[in-house]
């Protein structure tokens, strides 16, 4: 990683030519045909098996998925990759052996146990591992310690690859009486969008798995795996007992000196930055302990010393071990004492009941910290703020910037419903007794805090996971939708497929599942349960002409209206995300996969969101070139969905 990361500093031009992953070796036509024939005899056994919804299926059907994509997307890229491949092809077999004797001897094994689970986001299983002590026994009523390890950067960590080294490679920390998680994280994207969230599900998913300490949870990782630890650590920072990144970077424009390069950024990337970038969020780690670690000669130590500078601007100090003149690398003594600093706040545990919270936010897709939940915004992409105490008889001392609608939830002890709070919020005194177990919804009307019975609203406005922009649609369960019917123009209709297809192969190779696809023919009411990414035009996809009169973009065969601009049908194209108007939970998506598939082979640093909102694209740029030769105009929505003259630009 540390080669490519001079590369990208020295670079004078963003150049998008190479794929992501790269493309392997050829093997022989012998192995080929060896693998694929023991791989769709492991699918056929997988889909024999009598109880096909059982529950650890993922612990086998990881296996197979692992030859079946290197094989597919050609991501053999050593020879040795071959003999790891008939080796996990076999221990698949001998699972699902195991399993139709009803036994299941991998979820009870100690030392290295790669496992799987199946996303919510599009239902493809993804793998993990875990390191379990030696002296675990299920029989124990023992709840354990883990540990969250983000591994660093490799574009050709095939799942193949990653499997085997969750069979052979221990963790660098393996702390007393402590599990270790290994998230895929999705390929190779810094544990960023679905990589954030395959960590928090497969997070979720061990702890049905195994009984674990809520408390005594923490996150590290190293280099990329660094980055992710500082990201993940300040958006659930009141998960985590210690947060203890190696390395890696914190933002995007100072590790790539990106203003020196061209094309420049387009002044909404720089928004977006903001949903990644760390110092701005620096006082979320108030809310755990945080021990970093920097080689002394390590370039990615700019990382830490950036943070340090954000958490002096917070009243804070962070904790920065630096190994003595090493570079990428833990530095044997130094290492020892991160490991100390990182048991201790973990023996401490994290307090999700603590008095007081501080939080930071510039969107609402990150919205919670401890007991305290960000309902509504004045302007996204400006800093939010809440800072909020519980004192003593029933009192909260509660100070907000740029906040709109705040929840204050459950306490160590939760009110009987017989309790008289104080709430005491940026100037105003409010009092309420709240039900039993209930709690504390305020909402800010014309300048002044109101308490109120609900946070959902009657009419459209951006809430916490329906806030945009574009690439958030992927960040919960999806659906593509295929057009049906003939094309307004040809044009449009030749852009769609390529674009769609496009989609639909990068979210495979990017993020390692299978996107779901069904034709708009098919779609029924049950459907608008999940976001729905809609390609076509009012012509060709029925749905599309349904939702067409709710949304604030007119598309017609005559044109693209927004206010007073238009542009030609045969040439532009509209991309946006709005709420879904059947079933304001979820999204509707126009013509967009998530977008920043064309950077996916750059350093991790580069993999943002690259459109806001809503964007009208010239369809005779290609997508190599469209950041941003393609984008004729875009922007954010306001709060209440509607175009705004502030955020809307050619």
């Amino acid at each position: 990683m540390r080669r490519f990361f001079v590369f990208l500093l020295t670079a004078p031009f963003l150049t998008i030519a190479a794929s992501a992953p790269p493309t392997g070796i050829l093997i022989s036509k012998n192995d080929r045909a060896e693998l694929n024939a023991a791989a769709e005899k492991l699918k056929r056994g997988i889909d024999d098996y009598e109880g096909r919804k059982h529950a650890l299926l993922p612990d086998i059907i990881i296996f197979y998925n692992a030859v079946r994509y290197a094989l597919d997307d050609n991501m053999f890229y050593q020879a040795k990759d071959v003999a790891s491949a008939r080796k996990l092809l076999a221990i698949g077999k001998e699972r699902l052996a195991q399993l139709r004797l009803g036994k299941h001897p991998w979820t009870t094994a100690t030392g290295l146990v790669p496992r799987g689970y199946r996303s919510q986001l599009d239902d493809s299983v993804i793998p993990y591992g875990v390191e379990v002590p030696t002296n675990f026994n299920p029989r124990v009523h023992k709840k354990w310690r883990l540990d969250v390890w983000l591994r660093g950067r490799n574009n050709k960590l095939s799942e193949v690859r990653f499997l085997t080294e969750r069979l052979n490679w221990k963790s660098p920390f393996t702390p007393k009486d402590t599990i270790v998680l290994h998230p895929y994280g999705r390929f190779c994207n810094a544990f960023k969008f679905a990589g954030e969230v395959d960590v928090m599900e497969a997070l979720r998913h061990v702890q049905t798995q195994y009984l674990i300490d809520r408390h005594r949870i923490t996150m590290r990782g190293f280099s990329m795996g660094g980055a992710g630890a500082w990201h993940l650590g300040a958006h659930h920072a009141g998960r985590w007992a210690a947060v203890s990144p190696g390395a890696g970077f914190v933002e995007t424009a100072v590790y790539q000196n990106i203003f020196t390069k061209k094309p420049k950024p387009t002044w909404w990337e720089q928004k977006l930055w903001k949903l990644y970038d760390v110092p701005p969020i620096a006082a979320n780690f108030a809310n755990t302990t945080a021990i970093a670690y920097s080689g002394e000669l390590d370039k990615q130590k700019q990382a830490a010393d950036l943070m340090a500078t954000a958490f002096e601007r917070e009243g804070m100090k962070l904790t920065h071990l630096i190994g003595p003149k090493v570079g990428h690398q833990y530095e044997p003594k130094t290492k020892l004492e991160v490991a100390r600093c990182v048991d201790a706040a973990a023996n401490k545990g994290s307090n999700p009941f603590a008095r007081k919270v501080r939080f930071s936010t510039f969107t609402l897709r990150q919205n919670k910290m401890k007991w305290v939940s960000v309902w509504g915004l004045e302007q996204h992409w400006k800093a939010a703020r809440v800072e909020a105490e519980y004192v003593d008889d029933w009192e909260y001392r509660v100070k907000t910037q740029n906040v709109t609608a705040l929840m204050l939830g459950q306490l160590e002890v939760p009110n009987q419903g017989t309790t008289n709070y104080v709430v005491k919020i940026d100037g105003q005194i409010l009092k309420i007794k709240p039900k039993r177990s209930a709690p504390i919804l305020l909402r800010k009307l014309v300048k002044r805090w109101e308490v109120v019975p609900s946070l959902h609203q009657n009419s459209l406005v951006k809430l916490p996971g329906l806030q945009g922009p574009i690439d958030d649609a992927f960040l919960d369960r999806f659906l593509m939708v295929k057009p049906s019917g003939k094309p307004m123009n040809a044009a449009v209709g030749k852009w769609v497929d390529r674009e769609m297809t496009e989609a639909i192969t990068q979210w495979h190779r990017q993020f390692r599942g299978n996107a779901r696809v069904m034709q708009d023919k098919h779609l029924t009411r049950k459907d608008f349960s999940q976001n729905l990414i809609l390609w076509g035009d009012p012509k060709s996809n029925s749905m599309i002409a349904k939702i067409a009169g709710h949304l604030p973009i007119v598309w017609s065969e005559k044109g693209i209206q927004l206010k007073n601009k238009s542009w030609p049908a045969d040439q532009f194209v509209p991309v946006l995300i709005y709420p879904n108007p059947f079933d304001l939970r979820h999204y509707v998506v126009l013509n967009s996969g998530f977008t920043f598939a064309e950077y996916g082979h750059l350093s991790n640093s580069m993999q943002n969101a690259k459109l806001p909102d809503y964007a009208v694209l010239d369809m005779r740029v290609p997508i190599k070139e469209r950041i941003p030769k393609g984008v004729a105009h875009a922007g954010f929505f306001g709060e209440r969905w509607e175009l705004t003259e502030s955020e809307g630009k050619d």
